[in-house]
């Protein structure tokens, strides 16, 4: 090789190096935690398909090895201070670290490496063409055949990976037994500015003018579109049902890239202002607050702060002290691996002892993870399509947003969990100046319904009234929806007055 040649294959090394590790630093500093939002990841995919092509073109099938390893060593460095268990180094933590990884750096992959190595088999391609086009021309062996094969398939994975990533989300129209649009009825998925962040809401009701109902999902990390959008049309017969995607959440996933405003405090201030949007958009004066494990603890510190808002508030999966339910439900779980015999989830139980854990993988073990507190028939009209992870696979939400719903799950959880453990009802709230339910399964865990025993006699408010459903555990929502909606009709009822 001529010193010629060899300067023009510097310099193609460089263009193809360079190109890779732009890419990766514009990527890592512009989306720290990966592609959010379906805009995001089809401009990733380009940047990345783009890039291999270049490192192809200049340097061959080394490109196709050469883009996608330094492209994903420069990007690692870059977001290097982004948090959550999703970001972090990975970790061993059994199924909980293989989804941690999965829906993070996995879909990362897919939508920006994946592209990128195909990219560069094309510019390779193009390449050989180039430098030899006769010796090209006719030529047909079986490895160059096969070679081809392979490369149209990756290329049309790739292409229906656009397609898929491209498809907007969007909630059905109501409509009546004739399958026309019901008069009057509402159903949109609506993004409203909250906190200084964008944040989505998912409206449906029967009627527009039906009184407006806030749901807030539990977790924390947790999006409830998808099991509302299921499990919720019961009560869209007599509400406005706004489910809102908490920051971090869902839709809402994006806001991690300020995880540093996912805190307890801003929730309920952005609980708040929720509610005066929805009071101001349907020209109500109060409406009703439903809140869900999680959402349950959130309701209740917001229904405290601000009781002019709400009509009434109802918990579903009552949460009362999260130190100490985790306690207790980390005891539950040992009791009854010891009394099933069953040694693997006993040694898996000690390996992590008991709660509060650094490693936020630690929880989904300790506290959801006892198959008997699964062990009941819930209502004849439950769906599974409402439980995790199936109510991510709605229309509502996009691809990006269902993979992002589920890291959310993750890093959302461990951002703001944390920040809870000082919580206990028993000692801090007393007295709410609001009717207040619950709504408490009768399979609930020990380590929940208990407190919730604890707490609910010693309240003050209006009026409290306990319903327990009887084939229900920790969301009576989703287990009976058609029980909870004739529930939540009672509650409509009991305080109508409350609603002028």
């Amino acid at each position: 090789m001529s010193r010629m040649d060899e300067r023009s294959a510097a310099v193609r090394w460089v263009f193809a190096a360079g190109g890779s590790t732009a890419a990766a630093a514009l990527l890592g500093w512009l989306m720290p935690r990966g592609p959010m939002s379906t805009l995001d990841s089809i401009s990733a995919l380009a940047l990345c398909a783009g890039v291999g092509v270049l490192a192809g073109r200049c340097i061959g099938r080394w490109g196709a090895l050469l883009s996608p390893v330094l492209f994903a060593l420069v990007f690692e460095l870059v977001r290097i201070g982004a948090d959550g268990p999703t970001v972090d180094r990975p970790v061993a933590g059994g199924v909980y670290a293989v989804l941690a990884f999965v829906v993070g750096r996995g879909f990362d992959g897919l939508v920006m490496l994946l592209p990128m190595l195909v990219g560069a088999f094309w510019g390779a391609a193009w390449r050989r063409r180039a430098l030899a086009p006769r010796r090209l021309e006719g030529q047909g062996s079986v490895g160059l055949v096969l070679r081809r094969i392979i490369l149209g398939i990756a290329t049309t994975a790739v292409a229906l990976l656009v397609v898929a990533l491209a498809r907007p989300g969007a909630t059905a129209e109501i409509v009546d037994a004739n399958g026309n649009v019901l008069p009057g009825s509402i159903a949109e998925l609506t993004t409203v500015s909250i906190g200084g962040i964008d944040q989505s809401i998912m409206i449906r009701g029967d009627s527009v003018g039906s009184p407006v109902l806030l749901f807030l999902e539990g977790g924390p990390g947790g999006t409830a579109v998808g099991s509302m959008r299921i499990a919720g049309e019961p009560l869209e017969k007599a509400f406005v049902v706004a489910t809102w995607d908490q920051r971090g959440t869902g839709r809402s996933a994006s806001a991690l890239e300020h995880a540093e405003t996912i805190t307890l405090e801003q929730s309920i201030s952005d609980a708040i202002e929720v509610a005066e949007y929805l009071r101001r958009r349907f020209d109500e004066r109060r409406v009703y607050l439903v809140g869900s494990s999680w959402g349950s603890t959130l309701g209740v510190l917001t229904a405290q702060r601000r009781p002019d808002l709400f009509a009434a508030y109802v918990g579903t999966g009552q949460m009362v002290n999260q130190a100490e339910t985790d306690r207790r439900m980390y005891a539950e779980s040992v009791a009854y691996a010891q009394r099933e015999g069953d040694v693997a989830f006993a040694d898996q139980l000690a390996a992590i002892g008991p709660p509060p854990y650094a490693n936020m993988l630690d929880y989904p073990v300790a506290i959801s993870s006892n198959p008997e507190w699964h062990d009941f028939e819930p209502g004849p009209d439950h769906s599974s399509r409402s439980s995790y992870p199936m109510n991510l696979f709605v229309p509502e939400l996009t691809l990006t947003e269902q993979i992002r719903s589920a890291s959310a799950l993750v890093d959302t959880f461990a951002t703001l969990y944390p920040q809870l453990q000082g919580i206990d009802f028993r000692r801090d709230v007393d007295h709410l100046d609001v009717p207040t339910y619950v709504a408490l399964g009768s399979h609930e865990a020990t380590g929940r319904s208990s407190l919730v025993r604890e707490w609910f006699p010693t309240l003050t408010a209006p009026s409290k009234t306990l319903v327990t459903f009887e084939s229900s555990g920790h969301v009576p929502h989703l287990d009976e929806p058609a029980a909870f909606a004739a529930f939540m009709t009672r509650v409509l009822q009991e305080t109508q007055a409350r609603l002028t």
